[in-house]
């Protein structure tokens, strides 16, 4: 798992977003253009949680996230997301 240097803040979370499919489950390969964004990815931060609510994921975590969550940042040549805990669906 990548060590980031950034501490999300509040409820926020560092996803590392799983790669695209590279091909479908027939064989067909997927060109770059055609890809959909991935959904799933590992947590790599996560912010102290707010006052009242404490976080319920953990750096380690797969996460399925809506296809629109998020901001995409890039640090140090990778691509992460920073999302809201409430923007994630579900742990895997």
């Amino acid at each position: 798992m990548p060590s980031v240097n950034i501490k999300p803040l509040a409820d926020r979370v560092l996803v590392e977003p799983a790669a695209a499919e590279e091909k479908t489950a027939f064989g067909i390969i997927i060109p770059d253009t055609a890809k959909e964004k991935p959904q799933k990815g590992q947590i790599v931060a996560v912010g102290s949680g707010k006052k009242d609510e404490p976080l319920t994921v953990k750096v380690g975590d797969t996460v399925l996230y809506g296809k629109y969550a998020g901001t995409e940042i890039t640090v140090e040549g990778k691509e992460y997301l920073i999302m809201r805990e409430s923007d994630i669906f579900a742990v895997l």
